[in-house]
């Protein structure tokens, strides 16, 4: 198998092929510049020398009488102090009278054709090939005495002399190339090396495998998730949420948005309250677009101490808890279980033990005492009420107090022939259950045991009322307010730890159904002590 090159190698070579094009691209617009403005240079200078020799007095005479040496005497001092590659004085028939680099030219023809303007008395400057070669050459004509032209003044500078000072500044401008090139290898190198730690040190195709398992994660999860960035524009969100908050619009036309314009969010959804040391909070009860549901919120940090946005996770209240509410109702019905075992073993022991000493008198007697007790618990329970797992949870909790030695009396009038269609079964059976075992948690902690615990269910009247009185500790009016919040209790922390329960879950969970059903509940001081739950629950208006 081919092996590919990492992309940070990749990434580095391709900017500094990218450098090196584009150095070489501008060295050859630079020598094009260069070149030009060289020509430029040396042809106003070719043309400043031609005119200022054509106009030095006496030359006009030596060329008009054709005194070639004195034409040399004059000329050489300025030839040796010029830096023009020659100097050429020829007369009005294009003659050379002085030629500074090849004398053997004299009286020979001028070439290079350019010479008639010049004998109209003009100066020019002209790209020529004369007798020694190619040059950058300006002719300036020698006025006599009548303004007429009866010479030509030539000042040239051959291609290879230019082309030597091109090579020259070429080579002084390749030395500044090579160093610029060299600082682009090291911030090419430095560079690919900080995207790559930005990439966290991923190949491409591992970030876009990363991706794709990211959103085929979020998409299977049943929870809601979104993400926002630092400034609180959504950069994420699943189909899950937006099932759940019943937004309509596709993921792609999401993002980007403020999450104001998305969802409808409480004041407080973004402060600090319930934040943790690293600034996450969980299980924190909100309201996103009119629903309760229950948030986690983790920070994105792509470095220590800097936040760049937060992700959230949410799921809807009522799930949780109505799995709460199962969880509990299973616990309740295992520890129902439990109790009657253990009563039912103690029972047989017992029968056991009579007729094993042939006390069969007794023996009838403690099994007649027990099935009548027990039997008119059961006939009134499922001639009060007609829910099976109503009927079930009460006989629970009434064999589970009297382990405890703590007797739980119905009311006589107690009747439920059905249950309001603003709570189901499964919430009922949470409040009621939550309710006696409050009950019960106070009056164990009462000096004696000996006052029952009192339980009054009625549906008379268009409503369902509850009432569960106790004749234990009571609540302190300072608790009262806060009693059905959650993390509230009235149990002391070692009966929870014992029990491997939540503090305040209970009445937490009792005040949610209630108020979900539109219900309300009251907490009244029991006489001569303890204390009165009364649940009212509203049956609907056209029933």
């Amino acid at each position: 198998m081919k092996r590919r090159l990492p992309f940070q190698v990749k990434l580095f070579l391709s900017l500094v092929l990218f450098s090196c094009l584009l150095l070489a691209l501008l060295g050859v617009m630079l020598f094009h510049f260069m070149d030009r403005q060289i020509q430029h240079d040396l042809g106003q200078r070719a043309r400043v020398q031609a005119s200022e020799i054509a106009l030095i007095p006496g030359l006009a005479e030596m060329v008009a009488t054709r005194d070639m040496a004195a034409i040399a005497r004059l000329i050489q001092p300025l030839r040796k102090q010029s830096d023009a590659s020659y100097i050429v004085i020829g007369d009005a028939r294009e003659q050379h009278l002085y030629h500074s680099e090849s004398p053997e030219r004299i009286n020979l023809p001028m070439i290079g054709g350019d010479n008639a303007e010049v004998l109209q008395g003009k100066t020019i400057i002209s790209m020529r090939k004369g007798g020694i070669g190619v040059s950058l050459r300006s002719k300036a004509p020698i006025f006599n005495a009548k303004n007429q032209v009866i010479g030509i003044v030539s000042v040239g500078y051959l291609t290879s002399y230019i082309a030597n000072i091109n090579a020259n500044r070429l080579w002084q401008a390749g030395l500044y190339g090579l160093l610029l090139l060299i600082l682009l290898f090291i911030f090419s190198w430095i560079f690919t090396r900080n995207v790559k730690k930005q990439m966290f040190w991923l190949e491409p195709k591992d970030i876009a495998l990363l991706v794709l398992q990211q959103k085929a994660l979020l998409e299977a999860m049943y929870e809601g998730v979104f993400a926002v960035n630092a400034q609180r524009q959504l950069i994420l969100i699943n189909r899950a949420a937006r099932e759940l908050l019943d937004i309509r619009q596709p993921e792609n036309e999401l993002l980007g948005k403020p999450l104001e314009e998305i969802l409808q969010t409480p004041p407080t959804f973004f402060n600090q309250h319930g934040v943790t040391e690293n600034n996450s909070h969980h299980d924190q009860i909100t309201v996103l677009n009119q629903r309760q549901v229950i948030v986690n919120r983790v920070p994105i940090e792509l470095e220590p101490g800097a936040e760049s946005g937060w992700v959230f996770s949410f799921r809807d209240k009522n799930d949780m808890n109505t799995l709460s509410s199962q969880l509990s109702q299973v616990k309740r019905y295992a520890e129902n279980l439990r109790i009657m075992r253990h009563e039912q073993l103690n029972w047989t022991a017992t029968l056991a033990g009579l007729l094993q000493m042939q006390r069969y008198d007794d023996a009838m007697r403690y099994i007649q005492a027990q099935s009548e007790g027990a039997q008119n618990v059961l006939d009134f329970v499922s001639s009060h009420f007609t829910s099976p797992a109503l009927c079930g949870l009460l006989l629970g909790k009434y064999v589970s107090a009297r382990e405890k030695g703590i007797e739980l009396k119905f009311d006589p009038a107690c009747q439920l022939t059905w249950i309001p269609a603003a709570i189901g079964e499964t919430e009922l059976m949470s409040v009621i259950g939550n309710l006696l075992d409050n009950a019960v948690d106070a009056t164990l902690k009462a000096p004696t045991l000996s006052a029952p615990v009192e339980l009054y269910i009625s549906d008379r009247n268009q409503e369902l009322v509850i009432e569960v009185a106790d004749q234990g500790c009571g609540v302190n009016d300072e608790l009262k307010p806060h009693l059905f919040e959650q993390g509230v209790t009235t149990k002391p922390s070692s009966i929870h730890e014992m029990a491997g329960l939540e503090h305040g879950i209970g009445l937490y969970l009792v005040a949610s159904y209630v108020h979900q059903a539109h219900g309300s509940i009251e907490i009244t001081d029991n006489t001569p002590q303890g204390t009165i739950f009364s649940v009212f629950i509203p049956f609907p208006v056209n029933v």
